[in-house]
């Protein structure tokens, strides 16, 4: 049996797995990942959303480009239309720029946000090849394709895994310091370490099915939708442009008491493009699936970790199923690279779990009330939608409103995106002040302890992200203010920290001092250096728990 030997062993190669192996690698961390699907095996069709947030760790990762321009056309309008059906009348439409223009327009519901990188519709079919070429050519990534992991132990020094050659050849056995499960809702490293997901099993079912239509775009009266939202009385359904050309993804909604084969999947396409038996229309894959709310009862045992869908299954609104996932493992990598390197004591590695459980039930109850909202929509459809004239316009109007109302928070989600903040954690240095509350679409950039780090630019096309460190950042705003006994503290126990010196002429935190995570939050701010600068670089270590 052939054997290997890494730092960390990553269970799973989709979109989560790749992040948090080109994150470690980045850190400088030696990383394994098992795949059991062949190179450029293609992967699910259901994911179409890539974050703000997920962008900018792939700004960070250098990988922004090449996903940037990966995906629909550059014209083509990453807008969500709502109609009566898809070559039907227009109800009303959320207005998202489309690739050409994400990084100049302005004025539309998510063209404001304090970000250098907004986010960007695309397949997963289209992000995975680019994330696996990208990771692949890290050093210190290696990717095992047809590769299952099959069992694991671990102990007080580290994990040992065996794997499945699947093309029949040699076995492997894997040594490691620690173990991602990022394997899936299907999860075998969920199962092995005994987590159990709680919630609710059965939601909703959608029968969902990629398909190809080549006549579909010039059938379609207004412009060109990424979302494209079908209501009538008949049949409602969403459906997502995936090459911008010729084919789609469409989640058609079923009603109470129907199952996946009992409803004629091609007269419910039909009805939902609103076209007759003869239009074109080829089914490439059926993707039905049931939504859930699902969360581990717990993330973590001992040097085994789970990220992602292995860790919580939910209604993916507001495309916070990867994203999600992705979100799980920024926040464990830098973590696990301190561990590895010796500067972060192992006690940290038990706030992966106190600090992103709280956030995956805040992300799935926003998830949760978007999907109620538009099951109620989609039930009580009016009869009369379709009505000529004065009756029939304003029935339409209110409906559309409705749809925008509804959507618009989950299509432009900047709550989800940059609201969210650590509460409670012991490796964060709290001084008093509550973190602005969020909702799905709205929030207050902050330098709370917790938060966000708020971005700003430092000039033309430099953003604050692109001028910190990998490692934690103490960002001066008053070159006056001295910083000297906490950069020494910081050296003393082997904690990177770089100082940066903000050159703005008015301040722009409401602090001369903010410290900034390896994962862009904020641990500690002050108008001057703390008392006991030991005393704060311990607890950001998790090597103790002083208030600074």
């Amino acid at each position: 049996m052939r054997q290997i030997r890494t730092k960390v062993l990553i269970a799973g190669g989709g979109p989560v797995g790749l992040t948090v192996a080109m994150d470690l690698a980045w850190r400088g961390i030696q990383v394994v990942v098992l795949e059991s699907r062949a190179p450029g095996e293609p992967p699910s069709v259901k994911c179409n959303h890539v974050s703000a947030r997920t962008m900018e760790i792939f700004r960070r990762l250098g990988v922004v480009e090449a996903v940037r321009n990966s995906g629909l056309p550059a014209d083509y309008p990453n807008d969500c239309a709502f109609r009566i059906t898809t070559t039907g009348v227009e109800l009303s439409r959320i207005p998202i720029p489309c690739r050409t223009d994400r990084y100049t327009a302005t004025g539309g519901p998510d063209t404001w946000w304090p970000t250098p990188e907004p986010p960007h519709r695309i397949n997963q079919i289209y992000l995975e090849p680019v994330l696996f070429a990208h990771a692949q050519s890290m050093p210190g990534v290696t990717i095992l394709n047809r590769t299952q992991l099959t069992g694991f132990e671990q102990n007080e020094s580290g994990v040992i895994a065996t794997a499945a050659d699947l093309n029949g050849g040699e076995d492997l056995t894997i040594s490691a310091d620690y173990l991602i499960g990022a394997d899936g809702a299907h999860s075998m490293v969920r199962r092995a370490i005994g987590a159990s997901l709680t919630g609710d099993a059965v939601l909703e079912h959608r029968q969902s099915t990629y398909f190809r239509s080549p006549e579909l775009l010039k059938a379609t009266p207004t412009k060109p939708a990424w979302a494209n939202t079908s209501l009538n009385p008949r049949r409602s359904a969403n459906m997502f442009a995936v090459d911008g050309k010729e084919t789609w993804l469409m989640h058609n909604y079923m009603k109470p008491g129907e199952t996946f084969d009992g409803v004629d999947r091609d007269w419910c396409i039909r009805t939902v493009l609103g076209v007759g038996p003869s239009f074109p229309i080829e089914i490439i894959t059926k993707e039905d699936w049931t939504a859930r709310r699902m969360i581990a009862n717990r993330f973590r045992e001992r040097r085994v970790f789970l990220c992602g869908d292995a860790a919580h299954i939910w209604v993916p609104n507001a495309g916070y199923g990867m994203n999600a996932g992705i979100a799980d493992s920024m926040n464990l990598s830098w973590m696990l690279a301190g561990v590895l390197k010796g500067w972060a004591s192992p006690a940290i590695l038990d706030c992966y779990e106190s600090e992103r459980m709280p956030i995956t039930e805040q992300v799935s109850h926003y998830a949760m009330n978007t999907s109620s909202a538009l099951a109620k929509q989609r039930g009580v459809v009016p009869d009369n939608i379709e009505a000529p004239g004065p009756e029939g316009d304003a029935v339409r109007a209110r409906v559309g409103q409705d749809a925008y109302d509804i959507n618009v928070g989950q299509f432009c989600c900047g709550g989800l995106n940059f609201g969210s903040f650590y509460e409670g954690s012991p490796i964060i240095a709290y001084d008093g002040e509550a973190a602005p509350r969020y909702d799905i679409y709205n929030f207050t950039p902050s330098t709370v302890p917790g938060c966000r780090t708020p971005h700003i630019w430092l000039g033309e096309g430099v953003s604050l992200y692109d001028a910190m460190g990998p490692d934690y950042t103490l960002l001066r705003f008053d070159p006056s203010a001295e910083v000297g006994d906490l950069l020494a503290a910081a050296e003393i126990r082997g904690v990177p920290m770089a100082l940066l010196d903000i050159p703005v002429k008015e301040p722009v935190y409401p602090e001369k001092l903010v410290l900034s995570r390896p994962d862009q939050h904020v641990a500690w701010r002050g108008n001057a250096a703390p008392k006991d600068p030991l005393g704060l670089i311990d607890r950001i270590r998790g090597g103790g728990s002083r208030m600074a």
